[in-house]
């Protein structure tokens, strides 16, 4: 089908204004364009967007010679990208905290997969942390107390760190209004409910209200929702992770700033505690969660359907306090003051998925995240509007096409090279009522 002329007065729809949503919004004012409008559920920022945290890894290294396969050309491409907004964009600067990166892992299994998959490729500058005192002493007396049993890492300072993702899809959501960009957001009035096919073509979004926003494109960039409004042919599995807080008093905060975030991809993460609510964030790591219903587009079939919880079971929050008894054990039987289950949307191979449509050419599609989607905010707007324009750079667009046929026989239960937890796919389905946790808000 022949695509529609595309000017600046030509009207776009973007449903999502979450990271990529919000993302893709400003770029699109930046880049002149007159008519954008964006439909979400819920206002900026939205609850369920996983990028509504208060802070996430942001992490960057260049790629050695003998490593320069597709996908990780491509991956390295929109990190630098992203790196530059955060470092120099004054919509995201304010955000960008570079505090460095510790990698580590405490199975001789992961150790080796981490020195071959995660450093030897990178041309960058790794301390080794060969022992306790060594992880100790990336950090100011008393924040790492634990024995860190079996313990190897290696600790990266220069363009990496964490990002307040919160903020910055504020900033960038503020910014894109001021340009020009019209919000609509909240149930009914922004929630969409159905693509509008017309000529064979999608040529809008019908809301809850009742309302047909028609519009000359349409850009979807839903997160974990996407694929309930379009059918991916088994590209996207939403998946979930498991995000907590425990409350740090104002000088316990002092002390925690500027911290290099430690993540071990077999037992969870910390970043330190944010500036406005004194919360430290911990994570368990695992392959993540899936909510697996009846397809209904096939039926016989599972799917991973996406819902909403302010808690996360409590085989979880146990996995965390495990994480702390080995890192910080004074903080390990301390309450929790905030959980929630956190969708991100896996393609197969974990790569993006930014792309027109091959058979409604008025539509782009803008998800994947595959859990590294928050990071990429202040420059992933600009492929996407690149991959509107058909100018995407080639080192992309093979590798972020749309690729169904990838996606044939797709094994649901895939860990996709994830550790940690149980070593496989944990099914919320399985998680009875009494199996969560009750933290009082």
């Amino acid at each position: 089908m022949t695509r529609p002329p595309l000017t600046l007065e030509s009207s776009i729809l973007i449903i999502g204004a979450g990271t990529w949503g919000c993302s893709t919004a400003l770029h699109l004012a930046r880049r002149g364009y007159r008519n954008v409008r964006v439909l979400d559920p819920f206002a900026v920022p939205s609850p369920i967007a996983a990028g509504n945290d208060i802070n996430k890894i942001m992490e960057h290294k260049e790629l050695k010679e003998n490593h320069r396969d597709p996908k990780s050309v491509a991956f390295v491409t929109c990190t630098r990208a992203a790196l530059k907004g955060w470092q120099t964009d004054p919509v995201f600067a304010p955000y960008f905290h570079e505090t460095g990166f510790i990698v580590a892992a405490s199975t001789p299994e992961l150790i080796a997969h981490l020195k071959k998959q995660e450093i030897d490729p990178m041309q960058a500058d790794f301390e080794d942390l060969q022992t306790p005192a060594d992880f100790r002493n990336t950090m100011p007396p008393g924040v790492l107390t634990g024995d860190f049993p079996g313990w190897k890492g290696w600790l990266s300072r220069k363009d990496t760190g964490w990002i307040h993702a919160r903020k910055a899809i504020v900033s960038a959501a503020t910014e894109a209004k001021r340009l020009g960009v019209q919000f609509i957001t909240g149930s009914p009035e922004g929630q969409v409910v159905e693509l509008i096919y017309e000529n064979g073509d999608v040529k809008g979004a019908s809301t809850a209200d009742g309302k047909r926003h028609m519009t000359d494109y349409t850009i979807l960039a839903a997160g974990a929702g996407s694929d309930q409004l379009l059918d991916f042919e088994k590209q996207l599995r939403p998946t979930a992770w498991t995000i907590s807080h425990i409350r740090m008093s104002p000088e316990e905060a002092q002390q925690y700033r500027n911290l290099p975030v430690l993540f071990n991809p077999g037992k969870g993460f910390f970043i330190e505690p944010d500036e406005d609510h004194h919360e430290l964030k911990i994570c368990d790591e695992h392959p993540g969660y899936c909510n697996f219903v009846e397809d209904f587009r096939r039926p016989g079939e599972e799917r991973s359907v996406p819902f909403a919880r302010e808690q996360i079971p409590l085989e979880a929050e146990a996995r965390a306090r495990s994480f702390l008894q080995e890192t910080m054990p004074h903080l390990a039987d301390r309450p929790l003051a905030f959980a929630r289950i956190c969708w991100d949307t896996d393609t197969v191979d974990r790569a993006f998925l930014i792309d027109r449509h091959p058979r409604y050419a008025s539509l782009v599609v803008a998800v994947g995240g595959s859990g590294n989607g928050a990071m990429q905010m202040p420059a992933i707007g600009g492929f996407i509007v690149d991959a509107l324009e058909g100018k995407l750079q080639d080192e992309l667009s093979n590798v972020v096409r749309w690729r169904p046929e990838m996606a044939i026989d797709r094994d649901w239960h895939s860990t996709q090279n994830r550790h940690g937890g149980l070593h496989k796919v944990m099914n919320l389905q399985e998680i009875k009522e009494d199996e969560w946790t009750c933290i009082n808000k």
